[in-house]
């Protein structure tokens, strides 16, 4: 059987740390392609229900340490800088239990300094290191089709390349270490100005009196396209917002971007100012929307 070019028992066991939206669909891609693996999530109950759903050579862990025992690559998929620490670092954490040779990649959007922080603690156990963020979502998970955006040295990354592919439709090595996840800032602070001019669009749109799926489908074809506008625009207009990359995830990436920009002095006024959006989308209990719900925000009248 053949993975990304290589055949299955050159690319040997995996494990996956982290079962949420995210992880839970993109280690099953792996266990689809029969590659053996080991998962660990914090609430065993989830670990269970991901053992119930895919076949092969799987097995379940009581810690990321007995996780990562004996596997060539070990997957992290986590909140965020803090839940990383909790899960790689220390005595049960999956570092611990990695041998010589192996890699740890984290697909967690985080910040450089944590993705410096896990390759200074690879390198003290001859283990490489990729921070390696995700974009594309959850249908991206689930249908295989993510970006990954990595960052490390080639020799890792290529040899992690084969299990990318398993569920990435684009994966590309940016520079060294830090370098995904700053490319992944890049991906958020875009992604946040497109869908305050989408909902500024829709907005104007709906209070002139027009059609909106209509003006979609006939501006979709022009300059105005993009992912947002193909895949929200009319699930914004009809005011669903109980899906998706949720508004507290979106202001835990835009926070680290804002600092980030302060240290590098970049300036960023607008991703600056639909954070600030997103905090009123907050205030009216939208935490948990997808980001698509800043047309809530003028639509409830703040301004």
């Amino acid at each position: 059987m053949y993975c990304g070019g290589l055949v299955l028992s050159e690319i040997g066991r995996a494990a996956f740390v982290g079962l949420g939206v995210m992880g839970f669909p993109m280690a099953g891609h792996l266990a689809i392609k029969e590659i053996p693996m080991n998962v660990y999530n914090r609430t065993s109950s989830t670990a269970d229900r991901w053992l119930s759903e895919y076949t092969g050579e799987v097995a379940s862990a009581a810690t990321p340490r007995e996780a990562a025992k004996g596997a060539d690559v070990v997957f992290i998929c986590v909140g965020n800088d803090d839940d990383v620490r909790s899960v790689a670092l220390g005595g049960d954490g999956a570092i611990a239990g990695m041998s010589s040779g192996a890699v740890l990649v984290d697909h967690t959007t985080a910040s450089k300094e944590l993705a410096l922080e896990l390759a200074a603690a690879c390198a003290d156990k001859d283990i490489g290191f990729l921070d390696a963020p995700v974009s594309g979502g959850q249908a991206g998970a689930e249908n295989g089709a993510l970006t990954v955006m990595v960052g490390g040295q080639q020799t890792d990354f290529d040899r992690v390349l084969p299990y990318f592919e398993v569920y990435a439709k684009k994966c590309q090595l940016m520079g060294g270490v830090g370098a995904g996840q700053l490319t992944k800032m890049v991906n958020q602070i875009c992604i946040a100005g497109i869908l305050q001019g989408l909902s500024e669009g829709v907005h104007f749109a709906q209070l002139a009196g027009l059609d909106v799926d209509g003006v979609v489908d006939v501006i979709s074809q022009g300059a105005a396209q993009s992912w947002q506008m193909d895949n929200r625009a009319t699930t914004m207009a009809r005011d669903e917002f109980e899906f998706g990359f949720a508004v507290n995830w979106m202001r835990k990436d835009l926070d680290i971007a804002l600092k980030t920009a302060r240290q590098i002095d970049a300036r960023l006024p607008l991703a600056a100012l639909v954070d600030q959006f997103y905090a009123d989308v907050q205030v009216l209990g939208g935490g948990r929307w997808d980001t698509s719900s800043l047309l809530r925000r003028l639509t409830s009248g703040q301004k």
